[in-house]
């Protein structure tokens, strides 16, 4: 525990130190120590501590795999709350089992036989997306499928079911839309207000 949480004291430490400045996964990695957790280290200095790390989800002339914080000021954040009698409980009812890749707590992981399975909790719905804690939200993952399902959804939206919320939104929550789209796509609103 005291290496997780020494990961991301290191990676605060470095986005905090580099403000501005894109990195990659491998320069990550190395400030973590080399640790095969540094992705989620980076995931908990967004939605637990606040730090707005934005990546190519963020802005378009950003590739997969790069992490750049913009400011150092943290904004609110979302706290823990699953509670360790909740995790207990969908860690027996999905057998300590990933219920993506099928890896067994303790055993050897079938994609990285290097290191061994270790289960994590993980929400269907993302918080980000509306989800909540409740069980039925939860499911047990592998470190190594966790990583990778931060943004994945069950079901992409239609662009008319996009409009139809964005037109339904406050005025507020939709300029606040159009400052994450115009963010997301610095270049094309240049070009596009320019022509």
């Amino acid at each position: 525990m005291s290496r997780m949480k020494g990961a991301r004291s290191k990676l605060r430490e470095h986005f905090l130190n580099n403000i501005g400045k894109v990195m990659d996964s491998n320069e990550l990695r190395g400030v973590a120590g080399g640790t095969s957790e540094w992705a989620r280290r980076v995931r908990e200095l967004r939605t637990e501590e606040g730090y707005q790390i934005l990546t190519h989800n963020d802005r378009s002339d950003m590739k997969p795999g790069e992490y750049v914080l913009l400011n150092p000021k943290p904004m609110p954040a979302f706290a823990r709350t699953i509670s360790k009698e909740v995790r207990a409980f969908v860690l027996d009812r999905n057998g300590f089992t990933c219920q993506q890749c099928g890896a067994v707590a303790g055993e050897p992981h079938p994609y990285d036989p290097t290191r061994k399975t270790r289960l994590h909790i993980g929400h269907i719905v993302d918080k980000t997306m509306g989800g909540t804690d409740d069980v039925s939200n939860l499911r047990a993952l592998c470190s190594v499928c966790n990583e990778g399902a931060k943004n994945l959804t069950l079901d992409r939206p239609s662009v008319q079911k996009l409009l139809i919320q964005i037109r339904r939104a406050t005025g507020a929550d939709q300029l606040e839309v159009l400052k994450w789209l115009v963010t997301k796509y610095q270049k094309q609103t240049r070009d596009f207000l320019s022509e």
